[in-house]
C-alpha cells in the first residue's frame, strides 16, 4: 500500500492526520451525501472541514487513472487551486490523499474546508424568496465572470452553488470542480451553461437580460438560446429516467 499526499502549506502540520484519513472517515458519521461518492463534514484539530470520498474505480478506470488522466480527487484540488488564482471562491482546498495498491489507485479523498453558506441556487429556483429576481440577476453576473476568466464547470447544477447572503448583495462558490475546462467562452456558447438549473423559462429570462447586458450580445438570443438548451437537457433527462423505468420493469418481471 502506497500513498500519495499533497497539502496545503498552511496545513502541512496536519499530514500526520491526512495520513490517516480512511480510518478517520470510516469512524465518522456526519455524512452530508452519499451517491457514487460520499461527503462528510468531519472536524480535524478544531478545523471544519469538508472530506469527499471517491468511489474506488472499476479495473479499466484504475488503470487509466494511474497511468493515462489524473483522479477525480486530484483533479478537485489542483482546479481549486486555478479557481483561487482566478479569484473564484470554492471552499478553500486542504489536502489530497490517494491511495495505491498493487501499483494501481484506490481509494482516493479530497478536503476542504468548510463553507458556510446559505442555501444553494436550488432553494430560490424551488421557494419564493422575496429576493429571488435579485438572486438570480447576481448569479447571471457570477456566470459571466466565470465565463469572461475561462472557467467552464461542466457540472453547474442546483446543488453545486452555493450562495452566503452579504451586505453587499450575494457570495456564490462552486463545488464538485472535478469536472472543469478552461477555455475562452464566448457568449453564445456560455447559454449552454445554464442548462442543467432545471429553471423556468421566466427565471431563465431575468438571467439571460443580465447575461446579455454584461456580454453585450442580443437580448432575445440569449434568451432564447438558454430555453432552448435548458429544454434539451430536460428532454434527455426524462428520457433516461423513463428508459430506466423500462429497464426496471423488463428486469423485474417474472421469467
Amino acid at each position: 500500500m502506497n500513498i500519495s499526499l499533497t497539502t496545503s502549506p498552511r496545513y502541512a502540520y496536519l499530514t500526520k492526520k491526512f495520513e490517516s484519513i480512511r480510518e478517520i472517515f470510516t469512524e465518522d458519521k456526519h455524512t452530508i451525501h452519499k451517491a457514487r461518492n460520499e461527503l462528510k463534514i468531519i472536524e480535524i484539530e478544531g478545523i471544519k472541514t469538508v472530506v469527499k470520498s471517491f468511489k474506488i474505480p472499476h479495473l479499466l478506470n484504475r488503470i487509466v487513472y494511474t497511468h493515462f488522466r489524473k483522479g477525480k480527487a486530484y483533479k478537485s484540488y489542483h482546479n481549486a487551486l486555478r479557481l483561487e488564482e482566478l479569484g473564484i471562491s470554492t471552499p478553500k482546498p486542504i489536502a489530497l490523499i490517494e491511495f495505491y495498491e498493487s501499483g494501481l489507485l484506490g481509494e482516493s479523498f479530497f478536503i476542504a474546508e468548510l463553507f458556510d453558506y446559505d442555501f444553494t441556487i436550488r432553494t430560490p429556483l424551488l421557494e419564493p424568496l422575496e429576493d429571488r429576481e435579485a438572486i438570480f440577476t447576481a448569479f447571471a453576473a457570477y456566470t459571466y465572470d466565470l465565463h469572461q476568466k475561462g472557467v467552464w464547470h461542466l457540472d453547474y447544477s442546483p446543488g453545486n452553488i452555493l450562495i452566503k447572503r452579504a451586505e453587499d448583495g450575494y457570495q456564490f462558490s462552486i463545488v464538485d470542480i472535478n469536472r472543469m475546462e478552461f477555455r475562452e467562452i464566448t457568449p453564445l456558447e456560455g447559454c449552454e451553461n445554464f442548462n442543467k438549473l432545471w429553471a423556468s423559462n421566466e427565471e431563465l429570462a431575468i438571467m439571460g437580460r443580465e447575461y446579455a447586458r454584461l456580454s453585450g450580445f442580443n437580448v432575445a438570443v440569449t434568451i432564447a438560446e438558454m430555453q432552448r438548451y435548458n429544454d434539451a437537457n430536460k428532454r434527455i433527462k426524462n428520457f433516461k429516467k423513463k428508459m430506466k423505468k423500462v429497464l426496471k420493469g423488463d428486469f423485474s418481471a417474472p421469467a
